[in-house]
This record gives structure tokens, C-alpha cells and sequence, in this order.
């Protein structure tokens, strides 16, 4: 077989696979926004879980982007930091959630510059695939944002219902990143 019909094939079924993930983490940050919104008044079982479940995603996504990035011989180790980071945000959020509300704002502030800045860096290291811009921006993005509720929770109107936009606008992101990729796999099938 001819190796340079093999590697377009291959870098498309990464891409692919990159791009499902995408919108797979889209349509959770959507449903999760609205599950949060609805009960954000209140730091109760709901909202309590709702917190926790996000950065575990996190780490069963970034598990899979592993695997594809290992396919494609990508960068891996921004990816190892992620699951380090969600780990330790998730537990953090167990703690959290029995302070209230100002406490679950800190961490999960903490958790929104120190993952914007990997998904920054992740996102540099793969500026030369299609879709990456969207994610280097939400990174950026993830890190004002994380300042912002750190702020927050030293105010007396904290609320949760900022991280419901703040995770809808992250699926966002994902979400232009899935379309850009998909662009690219066609583009890339038509080439060949």
C-alpha cells in the first residue's frame, strides 16, 4: 500500500474522531447549562452533582483525546495535565459544595484559568490542524472567566448561574470546532 494514501486516510479518521468528541462535549455543556440554570438558586443535591459530573467529563473526554492524539502522534502531555486538573477540581467540588456557594465559585474559578491555560497551550500545539482557533480562544476566554468567578465569590450576590453560561459558551466553542473540522474532512476527501 502506498504510504502517502494511507496518511490522508488516517489524519481524517483522527480528524473525525476529534470532531465527534467536539460536538459530544457541545451537546453535554448545552444540557448541563440548562440543568445548572434551573437549579443554581440553591446549592442543593442537584446543582451539588451537576458540579461534580462536569470536570469528571472533562477527564472521560480528555481520556478519549488522548487516544486520538496518540493515533496521530499529537502532543499528549497538556492532555495528562487536564485529567490531573479535573481530577483534583472534582474532589475540590465534593469539599466545596458543603461550604456554599462562594466556596464552589473559588474552586471552580481556580479550575477555569488553570484548564483555560491548557487548553491554550493544547490548542497551539494543534494550530496546524483545522478547528483549533475556536479552542485556543475558549481557553483565553476560560481563564478571564475563572478570574471573574474568583471575584465573584467574594461578593455578596454570588450566584452558580454564571457557570451555566460560562460552560454553554465553552460547548460553544467546542461546538465551531467540530464545524471547522468537519470542513476539513471534506475538503481533505475531496482532495483525494
Amino acid at each position: 500500500m502506498n504510504s502517502s494514501i494511507a496518511a490522508p486516510a488516517r489524519a481524517v479518521a483522527d480528524t473525525a474522531a476529534l470532531r465527534r468528541l467536539y460536538l459530544l462535549r457541545f451537546a453535554f455543556a448545552a444540557v448541563w447549562a440548562v440543568l445548572l440554570f434551573a437549579s443554581a438558586d440553591t446549592l442543593g443535591p442537584l446543582s451539588g452533582t451537576l458540579l461534580v459530573v462536569y470536570p469528571a467529563f472533562d477527564v472521560a473526554c480528555a481520556v478519549v483525546d488522548i487516544r486520538t492524539a496518540r493515533a496521530n502522534r499529537g502532543p499528549v502531555r497538556g492532555l495528562y495535565t487536564n485529567i490531573v486538573l479535573s481530577t483534583l477540581t472534582a474532589a475540590g467540588l465534593v469539599a466545596a459544595a458543603t461550604s456554599g456557594i462562594p466556596a464552589v465559585l473559588r474552586v471552580w474559578g481556580a479550575w477555569a484559568v488553570t484548564a483555560g491555560l491548557v487548553q491554550l497551550i493544547v490548542g497551539v500545539l494543534r494550530r496546524g490542524m483545522a478547528g483549533q482557533w475556536p479552542v485556543i480562544a475558549g481557553g483565553a476566554l476560560s481563564t478571564l472567566a475563572g478570574t471573574s468567578f474568583i471575584v465573584q465569590a467574594g461578593k455578596g450576590d454570588a450566584s452558580l448561574s454564571t457557570l451555566a453560561g460560562y460552560a454553554f459558551l465553552g460547548g460553544v466553542f467546542f461546538l465551531v470546532s467540530a464545524l471547522r473540522l468537519g470542513q476539513a474532512d471534506r475538503a481533505g476527501r475531496l482532495a483525494h
